[in-house]
C-alpha cells in the first residue's frame, strides 16, 4: 500500500498514540491541534494572557460598580474596554494583511501592559477619578482593538488546515476557561489587596503572551501573489467590507454575530447591576465571583465541545439549536430572583453561548483564504466584540430607566429571532 505524505503522517501519528495507549489521533479534534508545538506555545501564552485580561476585566466591572453605584458608568468602562474594536478593527486588520503580524502582537501587548500599570496608580490613589480611569481603560482597549485581528489571524499558520476547528477550538475555550480562573482569583484579590493589586497582576501576563509569540516558528506576514499589486490607502481599509459583502455566507455570518452581540450580550458587562439588584449580592463578594466563573465555566465547555464532542455535527444546526436555547434560558436567568436558579441557568447559557460563537468562527475561518482573513477577521472582531459595547451602553441606559431585567429579556427575544435568521446552510455553509 501506497500512503501519500499527508497520509503517512497521519498513520505514523496514528501508530504512535495507539503504541502508547493513548486515544487515537483524529484530525480536527482539540488533542490533533495540541500536537502542533507552535500551536502549543502561543495558545499557552495567550491562555496566560487572558485569565490575566478576565481578571482585570471582571475587577473593573465591579470596582466601576462600587466607586459610582452606577449602571451607565459601568456601561461606560464597558464601551472603554471594548467599543475601540468597533472603531479601529478594521485599521488593525489592514495592518495584519500587510506587516509582521508578530512584530503587532508583541508592540500591542506592550502597550496593554504599559496600560494596566497606569491603571494601578489610579486604583491605588486615594481618591481615584473616574475620568482617568475610564480614558485609562479606553487607551488599553485601543491597543487591544490594533492586536486582535493580527492574533486571530495567525492560527491558521499554527496548524495544518485539518486540525483548525481543533485550534479555534481550543483559543475559544481558553479564552472562556480564563473567564473561570481569572473572576476566581481576582474575586480573592479584589476583596484583599484590592483592584490595583489585580491590575499590576495582569500586567505581568501579558509577557506570557509575547514570549509565546517570539519563541514559536510561523508565517507573520503574508506572502504577495503575482496577482495585481494590493489596493493601498483607503481603499484597503475599505476592502474588508467588500469581501465580506459580496460572500453570502460571510455576510451571513457576521450579521448574526454583530446582532446577536448588541441585543443578547450586554448582560454580561451589565452583570454587577443584575446580581444586586435581581440576586441581592454584593458585587464585592465570592458568590457573585462565582456567578461569573459559573457563566465563564459554561462558556469554555461549550467552545471545546465543538473540537471534541460535537466535532463532526453539523455547525450549522449548531448555531440555530444553540441560539434557541439560548434564548429560552437567558429569559430565565433575566427572571431569576434566587441564587440557587440562577446558578446552574446562567452556566447552561455560557454553554449555548460560545457553542454558537465558535461553530461560527470556526466556518468563517475554514471558508476564508490567508491574503484576506486578516481584513475580514477584523469585521469578525467588531461584530464579536465591538459591537457589545454599543449595546453595553444601550443597555446601560435603558437598565436606569426601566430594570436590568428589561434588557436582559430584550436580548433573550433577539436571540430567538436569529436562530430563525442563521440558516447559514441556505447560503452555501457544508453540512458538517
Amino acid at each position: 500500500m501506497i500512503l501519500r505524505r499527508g497520509d503517512q503522517v497521519e498513520f505514523e501519528q496514528a501508530e504512535e498514540a495507539s503504541l502508547e495507549g493513548d486515544v487515537p489521533y483524529v484530525p480536527g479534534t482539540a488533542r490533533a491541534a495540541l500536537s502542533h508545538r507552535d500551536f502549543t506555545i502561543v495558545w499557552s501564552g495567550l491562555t496566560a494572557s487572558n485569565v490575566g485580561t478576565w481578571m482585570q476585566n471582571f475587577t473593573l466591572a465591579a470596582y466601576g460598580w462600587d466607586l459610582t453605584r452606577s449602571a451607565a458608568y459601568v456601561g461606560l468602562l464597558g464601551f472603554a474596554q471594548l467599543g475601540p474594536i468597533l472603531l479601529l478593527s478594521t485599521l488593525g486588520g489592514m495592518l495584519a494583511d500587510a506587516f509582521d503580524r508578530r512584530r503587532i502582537i508583541v508592540t500591542m501587548q506592550v502597550g496593554q501592559l504599559v496600560g494596566s500599570l497606569v491603571l494601578a496608580l489610579l486604583a491605588a490613589s486615594s481618591h481615584p477619578s473616574t475620568v482617568g480611569v475610564f480614558l485609562c481603560v479606553l487607551a488599553i482597549g485601543t491597543f487591544n482593538a490594533l492586536n486582535a485581528p493580527a492574533q486571530v489571524a495567525i492560527i491558521p499558520n499554527l496548524v495544518p488546515r485539518d486540525d483548525l476547528q481543533g485550534a479555534i477550538s481550543l483559543q475559544s475555550m481558553q479564552m472562556n476557561a480564563s473567564r473561570v480562573v481569572g473572576p476566581a482569583v481576582a474575586g480573592v484579590i479584589y476583596a484583599g489587596p484590592g483592584a490595583a493589586a489585580v491590575f499590576v497582576l495582569n500586567a505581568v501576563t501579558y509577557l506570557f503572551a509575547v514570549a509565546g509569540v517570539v519563541i514559536a516558528d510561523f508565517p507573520t506576514r503574508v506572502s504577495p501573489d503575482d496577482g495585481p499589486a494590493p489596493e493601498a490607502g483607503l481603499r484597503r481599509l475599505a476592502s474588508g467590507f467588500r469581501i465580506a459583502w459580496a460572500d453570502r455566507l460571510v455576510r451571513r455570518i457576521l450579521v448574526t454575530m454583530a446582532t446577536f452581540s448588541f441585543f443578547s450580550l450586554s448582560f454580561i458587562y451589565l452583570m454587577p447591576t443584575l446580581a444586586s439588584e435581581n440576586l441581592g449580592m454584593k458585587t464585592k463578594s465570592v458568590a457573585y465571583a462565582l456567578l461569573f466563573a459559573g457563566f465563564a465555566l459554561g462558556a469554555a465547555l461549550g467552545a471545546l465541545s465543538i473540537g471534541t464532542v460535537l466535532v463532526h455535527r453539523s455547525k450549522p444546526r449548531i448555531v440555530r439549536v444553540g441560539l434557541m436555547l439560548f434564548g429560552v434560558l437567558l429569559s430565565v436567568f433575566a427572571l431569576a430572583r434566587a441564587p440557587a436558579l440562577a446558578y446552574p441557568v446562567v452556566f447552561a447559557v455560557g454553554l449555548c453561548y460560545f457553542a454558537v460563537v465558535t461553530s461560527l468562527s470556526t466556518m468563517l475561518q475554514a471558508h476564508l483564504t490567508d491574503d484576506v482573513r486578516g481584513r475580514v477577521m477584523a469585521i469578525w472582531m467588531m461584530a464579536f466584540g465591538g459591537t457589545v459595547p454599543v449595546g453595553v451602553l444601550v443597555g446601560g441606559a435603558v437598565a436606569e430607566a426601566t430594570s436590568i431585567t428589561t434588557v436582559v429579556l430584550a436580548g433573550a427575544i433577539a436571540a430567538l429571532f436569529l436562530s430563525a435568521y442563521a440558516n447559514l446552510r441556505a447560503v452555501g455553509a457544508p453540512a458538517a
